[in-house]
C-alpha cells in the first residue's frame, strides 16, 4: 500500500470521477466549493469517500488536496486540461500493515508564532501539508523547511520535532493511517519524560476519523 497527495485545482463545473478501485480517498478543500456526492463543502472542510463517486467543482471553482491510501502503483485519476490541473505532490510506500483493523484520520494541527512540537512519535504513517505559515522538521538526523504548499510524510516511529514560524501563525493538514484501537484517541506518544507535561502549543481540528476495510 501507499499514502499519496495529488493536487487538483478544478475549473468552475469540473468533473472528477473515479471507479470502485480500492483506493480510500479523502478530499480536502482548499479554496472554493465542491459536491463529493454528499452536499456542498467549501474552505477547510474534508470528505472521505472509500467507494466509486465523483466531485464536482462549484461556480466558483475549487483547489482541493487528495490524500488517498491506495494500493502500491494504482493510477491516479485526473482532470483533463479543460477541467483544470492535477498534480501528484508526494507519494510515500507504506510498511503494511499498520495494523490488523486501521483507521484513516484527517486533521489540521496549527501553531502560534514560534509553536513546537516536542520530540514525539505517532502509531502510524502520514502526510502532512503545510497550508498556512512556515515549519521547520527534524527527523531522522535531518531537519527541512516548509512553505504553503509543502507536503513531507512522517513514518509514525521515527521520532520528529517541529519548529513552527517565529512571526506567523502556521498550519497544516494532515491524514494519518493509524490502528483502529486509536479511534477517537490521540496518537502523539513524546519521547522525552519531561515533555509530557509540558504546556503544548499546538492545536487540533477534527474532519474526518473512520475506521476503514481495506
Amino acid at each position: 500500500m501507499e499514502l499519496r497527495l495529488v493536487e487538483d485545482v478544478m475549473a468552475a463545473g469540473a468533473r472528477l470521477e473515479w471507479p470502485a478501485d480500492g483506493v480510500h480517498r479523502v478530499l480536502y478543500v482548499v479554496h472554493g466549493e465542491i459536491d463529493a456526492g454528499q452536499g456542498r463543502m467549501g474552505d477547510d472542510q474534508a470528505v472521505l469517500v472509500s467507494a466509486a463517486g465523483r466531485v464536482t467543482a462549484a461556480a466558483c471553482g475549487a483547489t482541493v488536496w487528495r490524500y488517498e491510501l491506495a494500493p502500491e502503483g494504482s493510477p491516479v485519476v485526473a482532470l483533463d486540461g479543460a477541467s483544470g490541473a492535477t498534480r501528484e505532490k508526494l507519494r510515500a510506500r507504506l510498511s503494511w500493515p499498520v495494523a490488523d483493523e486501521v483507521l484513516i484520520r484527517a486533521d489540521s494541527v496549527s501553531f502560534p508564532p514560534g509553536g513546537c512540537a516536542f520530540l514525539h512519535t505517532h502509531q502510524g504513517p502520514g502526510i502532512r501539508c503545510l497550508i498556512d505559515g512556515g515549519i521547520r522538521i527534524d527527523a531522522t538526523g535531518h531537519s527541512a523547511s516548509f512553505g504553503p504548499g509543502a507536503a513531507w510524510f512522517e513514518s509514525g516511529p521515527d521520532p520528529v520535532f517541529a519548529q513552527a514560524a517565529m512571526d506567523r501563525p502556521s498550519r497544516f493538514i494532515r491524514v494519518m493511517v493509524l490502528p483502529a484501537a486509536l479511534l477517537g484517541r490521540s496518537s502523539i506518544a513524546y519521547v522525552n519524560a519531561e515533555d509530557r507535561e509540558k504546556p503544548k502549543s499546538q492545536s487540533y481540528k477534527g474532519y474526518v476519523d473512520q475506521i476503514i476495510r481495506t
